[in-house]
């Protein structure tokens, strides 16, 4: 059939039953992305003789002698269509996956529509922004002239500079894993498993290897036989080895069984449906609270501490059973005044627009290489060359623009099974997580039981905090120590206690993994102890807000962990809770929408706290270079994926040289850029990877210095660097003629300091139907320095987003072992509509450590939105919710007494 796509004649012999994205895509057309296949996210959507359309779930035959209009095509030639002009202006995205899809909804949208925009928009999910910048852009370019939130001042830091790839982004040309796959890859896909514990008994894979086009099946029985974990940390004892590339028993429903190789994803797929698998059912466990008591199916058996599990015998991965101050139970019966209660939070799922995947191939060296959305390309690396036994060199893992990541890319999912196709065929190797993959076989965030009781004295000064924590890591425990032990830390050490008990469990089951996901347990423990704290405020009659700056940590004070010992690379970098409390209270007190006649209004709170980086040292690298033509290359390790640190790094080069971003260019997230980086995680992207860039540049600069001082041959101090030349007494070197000098800067992650955040809402709650309106929302800040504030009011706006998501809407269904809402249909990823602008408020504060006094901001945001509201709809109904999600359902039967 024939076609036009963006002007451009296609001739083309669609498949039966396939749909226009793909066709779209194999025609060349990588501006329309996968995001569900379902027609549930718009990231794939086209004009279709100028209606708007979602690709994925039109027939491919449907385009026949019409006209397809891709983001690529929006405007002539290298134009923006209005609607694209906002969103790169406005900063209207943040990974980018969903954007070209955005930008095609908006492109259709007239003044007619900006009354029912969120309506409108009910089709196109963004996981990033929180919808506040794509709403305000829409408008823009509806109404005219298109506004920028960029700044004005100049491309240093401290400056509202938008990121460099926009235009790119907004016409669906920035390239992402899948947009550029070597020709005549091969396409895998995997049998998975559907019993949640099994032993295999038997492969027989002749059916699946007579399909044409079929290469190779592979099993356990091919498989290296070491284990490791899928979780990637720079300590790679963090997490336990417990994982079998392919292996003979399966511990939950949709592990891997076989992969199949095969020229065409076809052939592939229909060959995973003819793999004959006889399997021996065993006995397994779903609930945790069962999973650890004496006789439960264990799930990994042969498991010891030498494979860094507490105890297999009882299903517990790790363990943390600590305090300090005396015995916490006669401290609470000693105490005026105690109140207690236990919390359940849900599974939550990524929902990255971008699945996971990766693409391999050897390139004319006979290296390994391996192009991956990931957050953490060193160490995916460093784990297939000790899976492989190969050395560094001859293995090379980079990363384009990842399409999002929250945690779940800090997992090695699909790189081991490309690699090692990769090496046993010689050819390209394609593997591409299905969105349904991405709830089967991908992680989750961990489900706890959060029990907490606290005493106080009449006057509110807590006298004990006692924490129970039972964590359902599921089937493998990547990340489970981690989770454990961060989610029992600085959600205890914001506030003083003299007598504190920790007792958590992280318990393997036959459920889907867990993994890390944003906030890293924070926002699980915190749910229980900010409720409780809530409670407390309730039962003394005194204010929340100045409840937490009576028990509060403050500057100076000793930074205890749970058993008590002072945290030694903790240090105050800076404080910001006071001015944070300050803030949110003052703004919560003014505006704000009126509640419908008939709801029940509430306010809530809650604060956090975070290390600005992980502990036990995070590592970066990066080198900066003066080029012939007087630019600047600089090279990090760090992956881009909404978290805006290629826009950051690039501005602290801007200021140190003191030149406009046209002559800053940037490498970065590949193996060969730099020595080393340990990964885009724990919020490490300025405070780790942008410090070891800025003394780079700091570096470079005083060798340039230098170097113009020799040349002309007059001492260093009597010389000065410009943007343009050294300027020395016998006058200046033009630093064209320095070019090739380089300097390299080194950050350890030796010292971490405190971010601060708070959070408060005011909520209406319609006791007939259960539904919870946020009618005002606030977020106060402690980010040190802003160094890009659009970004960062973006990066907490995100997480906002995200936070009232799990707080309302998310929630990953699992039953026996079944996840029964694999799909955005069923799983509520929240939607224009569901998400009302947040008022960002930054305390001012500049920090010890970071790189011009900055501090991270991407992970913290999220943590106290689900407490906040859940002690809103405690305040207004008069009823505490103790299950997250505080669904609908479940809000109504709390308003009918239930």
């Amino acid at each position: 059939m024939r076609f036009h796509v963006d002007g451009r004649r296609v001739e083309a012999d669609p498949r039966a039953g396939q749909s226009l994205r793909t066709l779209l895509r194999e025609s060349g057309a990588a501006s329309v992305k996968k995001g569900c296949d379902a027609g549930d996210c718009g990231a794939c959507a086209v004009l279709l003789d100028g209606d708007p359309v979602h690709s994925c779930v039109v027939p491919a035959l449907r385009a026949a002698d019409r006209a397809v209009t891709t983001a690529a095509g929006l405007a002539p030639g290298d134009d923006l269509h209005p609607a694209q002009e906002a969103l790169a202006a406005g900063f209207g995205f943040q990974c980018g996956f969903c954007t070209p899809g955005m930008s095609v909804t908006a492109s259709c949208l007239g003044p007619d529509d900006l009354p029912e925009l969120d309506r409108r928009l009910k089709g196109s999910l963004c996981r990033c922004t929180g919808y506040r910048p794509i709403r305000e852009a829409i408008r823009s370019s509806v109404l005219g002239p298109v506004r920028t939130t960029g700044s004005r001042e100049g491309d240093g830091v401290g400056s509202s500079v938008v990121p460099e790839a926009a235009r790119r982004i907004v016409q669906g040309l920035e390239p992402y894993t899948f947009d550029e796959v070597p020709e005549g890859a091969l396409v895998l896909r995997v049998v998975g498993s559907p019993h949640a514990h099994a032993r295999i008994l038997s492969i027989d894979a002749r059916e699946a290897l007579a399909v044409p086009g079929v290469i190779a099946v592979y099993t356990h029985a091919d498989a290296p036989p070491a284990r490791y974990s899928t979780a990637r940390h720079e300590q790679r004892q963090d997490d336990p080895d417990d994982t079998r590339m392919l292996d003979d028993v399966v511990r939950h429903v949709g592990q891997r069984v076989a992969a199949v190789l095969a020229e065409t994803s076809t052939a592939a797929e229909r060959a995973c449906g003819l793999v004959r698998v006889e399997y021996e059912v065993l006995p397994a466990v779903f609930d945790p609270e069962e999973a650890r008591r004496p006789g439960a199916p264990l799930v990994h058996a042969e498991r010891t501490i030498e494979d860094r599990v507490a105890d297999a015998s009882r299903n517990v991965v790790a363990q943390l059973h600590t305090g300090y101050g005396g015995d916490a139970d006669a401290a609470l019966a000693a105490s005026a005044v105690t109140v207690s209660g236990t919390w359940r939070t849900g599974r939550s799922a990524h929902a990255q627009l971008e699945t996971h995947g990766a693409v391999g191939w050897l390139d004319d060296d006979g290296r390994l290489v391996i192009r991956s959305s990931t957050q953490v390309p060193f160490l995916t690396r460093d784990e297939l060359c000790t899976l492989f036994d190969l050395p560094q060199e001859k293995v090379r893992v980079f990363a384009p623009r990842v399409g999002g990541g929250f945690g779940g890319k800090q997992e090695m999912f699909t790189e081991d099974l490309v690699a090692f196709a990769v090496l046993r065929t010689g050819r390209p190797v394609a593997y591409e997580y299905s969105r349904a993959d991405q709830f089967w076989r991908a992680s989750l965030r961990h489900p706890m039981r959060v029990s907490v009781a606290l005493g106080a004295e009449p006057d509110g000064r807590l006298t004990a905090l006692k924490l129970d924590v039972l964590s359902d890591t599921g089937a493998y425990g990547n990340h489970a120590i981690g989770v454990l032990f961060h989610g029992c830390a600085e959600s205890v050490t914001i506030y003083r206690s003299p007598v504190v008990r920790v007792d958590a469990e992280a318990v393997y089951t036959h459920n889907v993994p867990s993994g890390a996901f944003r906030g890293y347990g924070l926002g699980q423990v915190m749910l229980g102890i900010e409720s409780a704290l809530d409670m407390l405020a309730e039962r003394l009659g005194i204010d929340p807000f100045e409840l937490r700056r009576i028990n509060a940590v403050r500057e100076g004070d000793p930074i205890r962990s749970a058993d008590g010992h002072v945290e030694d690379d903790l240090v105050w970098g800076s404080y910001g809770l006071d001015q944070c409390l300050d803030l949110a209270q003052d703004a919560l007190a003014h505006g704000g929408e009126e509640a419908p006649p008939g709801w029940l209004v509430g306010e809530g709170m809650a604060a956090a706290m975070i290390a600005t980086l992980a502990p036990r040292g995070h590592f970066a690298q990066a080198t900066a270079t003066l080029d012939a033509d007087g630019a600047f290359t600089l090279r990090t390790g760090t992956a881009e994926f909404g978290n805006g640190t290629t826009t950051v790094q690039r501005q602290i080069a801007a200021s140190v040289f003191g030149v406009e971003l046209a002559r800053i260019r940037l490498a970065h997230a590949d193996t060969d850029a730099v020595s080393y980086d340990t990964g885009a995680f724990a919020s490490a992207g300025i405070t780790v990877a942008g410090k070891a860039l800025h003394a780079a540049c700091l570096a470079l600069r005083d060798r340039i210095v230098a170097e113009g001082a020799a040349r002309a041959g007059v001492p260093v101090g009597a010389c000065t660097f410009t943007p343009t030349a050294v300027r020395t007494p016998a006058g200046d070197i033009p630093l064209a003629r320095l070019a090739g000098l380089t300097a390299s800067g080194e950050e350890r992650g030796d010292h971490r300091s405190l971010a601060f955040n708070v959070h408060a809402v005011r909520v209406a709650v319609d006791p007939e139907t259960g539904v919870v309106r946020i009618l005002r929302n606030v977020h106060a800040a402690d980010a040190g320095f802003v160094m890009n504030p659009a970004q960062c009011r973006g990066q907490i706006e995100g997480g906002v987003a995200q936070g009232v998501g799990a707080a309302l809407y998310e929630e990953v269904i699992v039953e026996e072992g079944q996840v029964r809402n694999p799909a955005f249909r069923t799983y509520r990823v929240p939607q224009s509509a569901d998400i009302p602008d947040v008022e960002i408020l930054f305390a001012d504060t500049s920090d010890d450590l970071g790189p011009f006094g900055a501090k991270s901001m991407s992970e913290s945001p999220y943590n106290p939105v689900a407490p906040a509201i859940g002690n809103a709809i405690a305040r207004a109904l008069g009823r505490r919710p103790f299950v997250q999600p505080f669904t609908r359902e479940r809000v109504w039967r709390l308003a009918q007494g239930a």
